[in-house]
């Protein structure tokens, strides 16, 4: 009764080996590419669009800030000269105009940055969403095994991210 379980586990080691030995036989049947992801994100029209659409959406409020910022630097250069000359009280209520004007200030150009970095997370979200189904049409219409994404190298004859672009760029 001993030499059935030993006989068993040679058995079932022997199955193992062989199913490894067929294994890396098809693994070099295994067809493989490889993407970079910043350069779809880059170089897509998709890509390109939505960049070009929230510069111009946010390009007005920009300005408006950068106005904002100019006017207070006057406004604080103008009140570092007269400041020596004005009387007490003005100077502080002035002073505390300058205050609330720079809190203003900063307190536009944060909404800005968090409107803008909102939007441009969204954007990008969108591009890698359709990128990953140009993708996946691309692997399944050549017979891809396995695609890798954004490797440390990239051999030139395995990279397909100029055809996911294409695919990107014809699936509007």
């Amino acid at each position: 009764m001993n030499k059935f379980p030993r006989l068993f586990l040679h058995g079932l080691l022997s199955v193992f080996l062989m199913a490894a030995a067929g294994t890396s036989v098809s693994a070099q049947e295994v067809r493989i590419g490889a993407v970079n992801l910043d350069s779809i994100v880059r170089d897509s029209a998709l890509a390109k669009s939505l960049t070009a659409k929230l510069e111009q959406d946010f390009s007005p409020r920009e300005k408006e800030i950068q106005a904002l910022g100019v006017q207070l630097k006057s406004s604080s250069e103008k009140f570092e000269r007269e400041a020596p000359t004005l009387p007490e009280a003005q100077r502080i209520t002035r002073q505390r105009q300058l205050v609330e004007q720079d809190r203003e200030f900063q307190r536009k150009q944060r909404e800005f940055q968090e409107d803008l970095a909102l939007r441009k997370s969204e954007a990008l979200q969108q591009v890698v969403d359709r990128a990953n189904r140009a993708l996946k049409k691309v692997a399944e219409a050549e017979k891809y095994d396995l695609i890798i994404q954004d490797a440390a190298y990239i051999n030139p004859k395995l990279d397909i991210t100029a055809k996911v672009i294409d695919a990107l760029n014809s699936a509007k």
